[in-house]
């Protein structure tokens, strides 16, 4: 006796997105897409985990090798003040190369999401579990990176307990904008801009030196850019110099999530249904 497979069925009720974004776009089930990234990143498990030990290195060659000549930055040790813009770049490197490349390969070669949206699931399923799982990535690497910060005595204040959280903030920011650029991108050429995007962010946010040491019209021009206000808030958890300021640096964070995941949704459908 043959038997047909009982259809998937959109999940109702519950969850904001299923209330405001249109029907079609969002059926609530970006979890599906998770449990896909999961089940193929097992078996390459080693790519994943050597994400971990680059900000390591720098820690380990520049926080203390060179923390041997330059004994302290903005009154605290120069490990303690590099430790937390490493912190930050980990997710930041997490998300990001996941979000561009991978999402690239599965939407131009693979053809993955051609067949997502042969399924009930919608773009803003396939955006919001992408962004889902470049978090966890980058929130690995971060969790990671505070053992090793805790290990060598780097966190000075219990707001610490709070990096975490936000580095998956950060992390899911740099995923959503990520994504979103990436659905730009015409052929693996384009991605040099990428590294041409992330390596300044990478070294010139504050992640070495405090901004002090730029000229005026520089130092405002970086204090825009999303790694210095990740550096920042990091910096101000782990040393324990919290302000309400610090909310601000939270705001952009959240634009960005916003701002990276409506773009790329919007990105998305236009683009797999065209």
């Amino acid at each position: 006796m043959t038997r047909t497979l009982d259809p998937v069925r959109p999940r109702t009720g519950g969850g904001l997105l299923l209330r405001v974004v249109p029907p079609g776009l969002y059926a609530g089930r970006p979890h599906a897409l998770v449990e896909r990234a999961y089940l193929v990143n097992r078996r390459a498990w080693m790519s994943v985990v050597s994400g971990f030990f680059e900000p390591l290195f720098f820690l380990l060659s520049l926080g203390f090798g060179f923390g041997r000549l330059v004994t302290s930055a903005e009154g605290v040790d120069y490990p303690v003040f590099v430790a937390p813009a490493l912190l930050a770049a980990s997710a930041m490197n997490g998300a990001v190369f996941d979000a561009t490349f991978n999402l690239f390969f599965k939407f131009k070669y693979a053809k993955v999401y051609d067949a997502v949206l042969a399924t009930p699931m919608g773009p803003v399923d396939i955006a919001v579990g992408e962004a889902a799982w470049c978090l966890i990535r980058g929130g690995l690497y971060s969790a990671g990176f505070l053992g090793v910060m805790l290990a060598f005595g780097l966190v000075a204040s219990p707001w610490a307990l709070l990096a975490l959280p936000v580095c998956l903030l950060v992390a899911l920011a740099f995923a959503a904008v990520g994504m979103a650029a990436a659905t730009f991108m015409r052929t693996w050429h384009d991605f040099d801009l990428v590294q041409l995007a992330v390596l300044p962010l990478f070294l010139f946010s504050g992640t070495f030196y405090p901004l002090s040491v730029y000229p005026g019209w520089l130092r405002a021009v970086v204090g825009w850019t999303p790694l210095h206000h990740a550096i920042e808030l990091l910096r101000a958890l782990t040393t324990g110099d919290v302000g309400w300021g610090d909310l601000g640096h939270v705001a952009y964070l959240l634009v960005m999530v916003v701002v990276g995941v409506a773009v790329a949704s919007r990105r998305l459908g236009r683009l797999l249904t065209a």
